[in-house]
């Protein structure tokens, strides 16, 4: 060896451990001793059935072993070696193992089977680790493609509804509940409520009568507000939504909440612009325009000190479909623990999944039951406003009915609460009375004078008509409507019939 070879440094020994790929998480011990537990006493099945898939196993013998348990216990046979014996005993998957015998020494080996929960609940938590790795591999397989179709927004939508997914699956079902213990947080929520002046339930609405009547609005509850142009269902729905917020900054959250409003057709500035003149009481069409006075501004320093205060959250993203929605209203409560009412501007401009848009029925099917499976997974009331047909304009009577919701059955079908917001002053004040040609003048004044009359019985007044109510009373609320704020409040002198 030359002494230049000599004067080199030792190469440096690569640990092998460097090299060798990671074993995906699994524990074949655990798989052995649950399925040699469910052998021996199929009674254990009952336990870990409800928990367990054939795909949670990791070892592939394993899951057709499981999977071949469950069809025998499904039909109400015995699932034990002998049984099982004529499935695998010519099954070239099991040679490895020792053939049908695998059976017979899974079921001899048991020690006990008190612990075979614990090993279900261990299979099932590495299975879950398993996911999470490949979902991980998939989102940065899917991070290195650039594609105009594919965006990084859309991604991370994606991913999140895989982790959902993922979540939901993870949930362990917690069976049946005995009645004494569900009595205990109905008396709860009777006790909150009996301590509250108000009497509510639920989140407020902001209006009394309202409250009355629903008790405020509901956790899991699908709430639909529905009516024609021009009736105030925005104005109603925003009112409603800032009420809540309000209520829960000063009370401490006792009757209000946190509340997402996904507004699809308004912006966020023009939300505001609302509520800043509502509670300003400068109309917000002056403010658009720029015809205010310079004093007009120091009520907007206090109204935007009140507006601040009041945690409302508005998404004014266009063209959502319902699954994205649904992916932003978690994303929140997760941000916002004290999120408890979602508010949905309108139902029709959201879109579902499918690719099929010719059936418009299907899919707004598919949108009512996201949002109602949107309400009890966040356990939330979400509000969600609607179109309502044009079949209400052809009748004398223009009330609304159920009937008129738009496009779907599956909207009465899967709301808890229908409500239709209704203003006379609006139909009455385009019936203005015209004198016909066979019409005598006195006839025709005192027809107009019954016009005017009429005409000052409706002004400023709308009506809630809960069309609807899967846990309690249908009926008319009445509510004062100021259309210069847009803005919806009590009506005192129906108070004051109700109190006398």
């Amino acid at each position: 060896m030359t002494n230049a070879a000599q004067n080199l440094p030792a190469l440096r020994t690569v640990s092998t451990d460097l090299v060798q790929p990671r074993v995906l998480p699994h524990n074949i011990e655990a798989e052995q001793a649950l399925l040699g537990a469910v052998l021996v006493n199929n009674n254990i099945f009952e336990k870990v059935g409800d928990l367990l898939e054939p795909d949670h196993f990791y070892d592939p013998v394993h899951q057709r072993i499981y999977e071949a348990i469950n069809t025998l216990v499904q039909r109400g046979q015995i699932a034990d070696p002998k049984t099982l014996r004529g499935l695998f005993q010519d099954d070239p998957a099991l040679s490895h193992v020792g053939g049908a015998q695998y059976l017979a020494d899974l079921a001899s080996n048991v020690i006990t089977v008190i612990n075979a929960h614990d090993y279900a609940q261990l299979i099932h938590d590495l299975h879950l680790r398993r996911q999470l790795i490949g979902l991980g591999e998939d989102i940065v397989n899917d991070a290195y493609q650039q594609n105009l179709e594919n965006p990084a927004p859309k991604q991370i939508e994606r991913a999140e509804h895989c982790l959902f997914e993922l979540a939901q699956t993870g949930e362990i079902d917690r069976g049946f509940i005995r009645l004494d213990k569900s009595l205990t947080y109905s008396l709860k929520m009777a006790d909150e409520a009996f301590k509250r002046d108000s009497h509510v339930t639920g989140v407020t609405t902001g209006l009394r009568d309202l409250d009355r009547k629903l008790g405020g609005f509901q956790k899991s509850d699908l709430i639909i507000l529905a009516g024609r142009p021009s009736m105030g269902k925005t104005a109603l729905a925003t009112n409603i939504a800032m009420n809540a917020a309000k209520a829960f900054a000063e009370t401490t959250g006792k009757e209000g909440s946190a509340v997402a409003f996904f507004s699809l057709e308004m912006s966020s500035e023009q939300l505001s612009t609302r509520l800043l003149g509502d509670y300003s009481s400068v109309p917000s069409d002056k403010i658009r325009r720029g015809e205010i006075k310079q004093e007009d501004f120091t009520k907007f320093v206090e109204a935007s000190k009140l507006l601040s205060r009041a945690p409302l959250y508005i998404d004014d993203t266009p063209g959502l479909s319902v699954a994205s929605l649904r992916t932003r209203a978690r994303r929140l409560k997760r941000l916002v623990p004290t999120l408890g009412m979602v508010v949905i501007d309108y139902l029709q401009l959201l879109h579902g999944s499918s690719k099929n848009g010719d059936n418009r029925v299907q899919e707004v099917s598919e949108i009512t039951r996201g949002l109602k499976g949107l309400a009890k997974e966040l356990e939330l009331p979400v509000v969600a406003l609607s179109q309502l047909s044009r079949a209400v304009e052809s009748r004398e009577d223009k009330h609304p009915q159920l009937s008129d919701l738009r496009e779907s059955g599956s909207i009465e079908q899967d709301a808890d609460v229908v409500m239709f917001v209704y203003r006379e002053e609006y139909y009455h004040a385009r019936s203005e009375p015209t004198r016909r040609a066979d019409e005598g003048e006195d006839k025709f004044n005192q027809r107009y004078q019954h016009w005017m009359e009429r005409g000052e019985e409706v002004r400023n007044v709308a009506e809630v008509l809960i069309a609807k109510q899967r846990h309690g009373p249908i009926g008319t609320v009445p509510l004062h409507f100021d259309g210069q704020f847009t803005r919806f409040s009590n009506l005192e002198r129906q108070f004051n019939a109700i109190e006398a």
